[in-house]
């Protein structure tokens, strides 16, 4: 009986590997498809030809392709979420805090700049309100993160008083900047942002650009 029981928990926990894995097939297949041809030229019947799952598979799980993008989205979002609070309770100047937390937000919009523009274009043109909304909204939280270390720094006195909003827009806006027309800055030059070794040197030259930036607009000037 117990050799009967040990079998049954081993194909139930097998099987559940099985759903795992297909899950996390769908969804990589589906990032790189949105990736390439965004959202609107992307199909469940391609997601699912690339995936390697059939069509009821993706029903199932996610109900949708909005279910499947609204996912990749969740992920990604709530896993940044993670980094934050992580960060946010790390004890380190507030200062050390926000350079690392641009520092993480700049290597995970690069690592895929092609899916960060189409999620920027749909944020944009706001064509599906229900998706933008959750997406908006759990972008949203994370700001209120940054939005607060900052803060801290004010109230403490290791931050000059600024416009706090302001400056998060000015950061986020250049790091998004450089995903979505990174011509901008690599013109001139032989760097390709799709070439791997190229991305890290942008990569590492945005981080470096914006701990400048930061450094200098937020010490106090002492000598007043």
């Amino acid at each position: 009986m117990k050799l009967f029981n040990r079998l049954i928990n081993f194909d139930a926990s097998n099987l559940e590997m099985e759903k795992a894995d297909k899950k996390a097939n769908i969804l990589e297949a589906a990032e790189r498809l949105f990736t390439e041809l965004g959202y609107e030229g992307t199909s469940t019947r391609q997601i699912a030809k690339e995936s390697g799952a059939n069509m009821s598979m993706i029903n199932y799980y996610f109900g949708s392709k909005e279910g499947v993008f609204m996912e990749i989205m969740s992920k990604r979002i709530f896993g940044f979420n993670e980094q934050l609070l992580s960060i946010s309770q790390d004890k380190l100047s507030g200062m050390e805090k926000l350079l690392k937390v641009i520092e993480n937000y700049a290597k995970r919009i690069l690592c895929n700049p092609g899916l960060h523009k189409m999620m920027h274009r749909e944020l944009t043109l706001s064509q599906r309100p229900e998706m933008f909304l959750k997406v908006k909204n759990s972008m949203a939280n994370n700001l209120v993160v940054i939005e607060q270390i900052i803060a801290d720094g004010i109230s403490e006195g290791s931050f000059r008083p600024v416009d706090v909003r302001m400056l998060i827009a000015t950061v986020m806006g250049t790091i998004s900047n450089v995903a979505i027309s990174p011509a901008k800055i690599t013109y001139g030059t032989t760097l390709d942002i799709n070439n791997e070794e190229d991305k890290a040197v942008i990569t590492d030259r945005l981080i470096a650009h914006l701990t400048d930036v930061l450094t200098v607009y937020l010490t106090p000037n002492n000598d007043k």
